[in-house]
């Protein structure tokens, strides 16, 4: 029976729960966290190789998902990031549906706002439909996700692999507590890789 997932004083989905769904029995699937809450999600869930959390470079964590869904096409690779960070990076929507990687999958946790510089609202917060674009830009798979049942039926679809995928979920604004993964980037290129490649990954 699927978990159920809480929600927040808005209505809206509890973006920590959102993310315990979809990470819920993830085998080996490769996650990146982008800049800010999305890395510190990922890291509660549970801190592990899989996962790249991403200090900064705000705006690249779906094109950082689409090179490691490249090199590594017989592993599904989910992108989980907010939306100041896709508005950012919006261009690597076309990008990355002209290259077609079925085993990319990239989630934005939409609360309407840039929760890292002060809460101030995004585009998103005034109509901007991440998904749209994402659908204009030649998704195989666009859905804009407002309730908890959809949030599950996505999980199945990230694990399916019959990407590119892409979702934009309504979140609660509501900050959750901090839960810091490691802040050395060269740590945790190396245990991914590792995670990949085996022991010889620090031979190459």
């Amino acid at each position: 029976m699927a978990e159920a997932i809480e929600t927040g004083a808005s209505g809206k989905l509890n973006r920590r729960a959102v993310v315990r769904a979809l990470l819920k029995d993830r085998a080996g699937l490769l996650v990146i966290g982008g800049l800010g809450a999305p890395a510190w999600d990922i890291t509660a869930v549970g801190d592990c190789p899989e996962n790249l959390p991403l200090w900064g470079g705000m705006g690249g964590a779906a094109m950082m998902g689409l090179g490691l869904a490249l090199a590594q096409p017989e592993r599904k690779v989910l992108v989980i990031t907010g939306d100041g960070e896709m508005l950012m990076g919006v261009g690597s929507l076309a990008t990355i549906a002209v290259q077609r990687p079925r085993n990319l999958s990239v989630v934005v946790l939409d609360n309407e706002h840039y929760g890292e510089t002060g809460m101030q609202e995004t585009h998103t917060r005034h109509g901007v439909d991440l998904a749209g674009m994402a659908k204009a830009a030649g998704f195989a798979d666009a859905r804009l996700i407002r309730e908890a049942a959809e949030v599950h039926a996505l999980r199945e679809a990230i694990h399916a692999g019959n990407g590119p995928l892409f979702a934009q979920i309504k979140v609660d604004e509501k900050n959750e507590p901090l839960v810091l993964p490691p802040r050395e980037a060269s740590i945790l290129q190396a245990r991914m890789r590792e995670a990949i490649l085996g022991p010889e990954a620090h031979l190459q």
